[in-house]
């Protein structure tokens, strides 16, 4: 099966430069040890808590996978990923360095998992697109992500093409696919054009989980809604951290996001 055209690097000039080429790049280290060992921990507890629930998600085309949705509402360390300086850093060269986090959540493939349906993470915006994406991915690789275990089919190169699956012109070829794999503990940057979803875990024992940092440009409506999905205590927490303030529109930006009249 061919493979992805990037390999994990520690050098951030490679990174980056994989990520303009390719539309995705693939940080190695991205979480240290201690670090993922605490954060695998935390979110299969959480996952095994509610085994019935995250199903049925809108594009996934079966029910054996599983979601775990807004993952700032369980605290450290998912805030800290969500505002890890060096994601931030590489997604603030993509899309501008005010953005929103969108969402943060989680996608865990269990053995027999079936794939996703083929789109791209901005596919809500009227096409064709601008040279420049309107959001970006961070996915932490929570376990190793192979070909055989569902890693996520990508097709490099699709950013440049202006426009998402539903728009292929009839007869041509689709972008090739190829499986996203790296070590658990890899950060993947991807650019929110890139064609991919999903793979089949073929597995017979082996869950697989990421976890996937969305972020847009700040006038774009969030997937999490977190003045409602936090609570004030958290939302307190947040307005004092003046990084992750911004992150979830806590702020104002050119006018966007003002609070005015004496009772809010």
């Amino acid at each position: 099966m061919p493979r992805v055209p990037v390999e994990p690097t520690t050098d951030l000039d490679t990174a980056w430069a994989d990520l303009v080429e390719h539309g995705l790049c693939l940080i190695a280290d991205g979480l240290g040890a201690g670090s993922l060992a605490e954060v695998h921990e935390r979110l299969y507890q959480i996952a095994d808590g509610d085994p019935d629930g995250g199903r049925g998600y809108v594009y996934d085309l079966d029910m054996t996978n599983q979601r775990v949705w807004a993952l700032l509402v369980h605290g450290e360390p998912f805030v800290e990923l969500a505002t890890d300086p060096t994601a931030l850093d590489f997604i603030g060269r993509l899309i501008g360095p005010r953005m929103l986090l969108s969402s943060l959540s989680a996608n865990i493939t269990n053995p027999g998992g079936g794939e996703m349906a083929l789109h791209t993470d901005q596919g809500y915006i009227p096409q064709p697109w601008p040279d420049r994406p309107l959001a970006a991915n961070a996915i932490w690789m929570i376990d190793d992500f192979r070909a055989d275990n569902g890693a996520t089919l990508v097709a490099p190169g699709s950013h440049r093409l202006g426009h998402g699956p539903q728009h292929l012109p009839a007869g041509a070829p689709p972008p090739e696919l190829v499986p996203l794999e790296g070590a658990a503990g890899t950060l993947c940057i991807m650019d929110g054009r890139i064609w991919h979803h999903t793979g089949v875990n073929r597995s017979s024992a082996n869950r697989r989980a990421g976890i996937f940092g969305y972020y847009t440009r700040p006038h774009i409506r969030g997937q999490e809604n977190w003045q409602r999905s936090l609570s004030a205590e958290q939302l307190a927490e947040a307005d004092a951290n003046p990084v992750l303030a911004d992150l979830l529109g806590l702020r104002s930006w050119h006018s966007l996001g003002l609070v005015r009249g004496a009772e809010v």
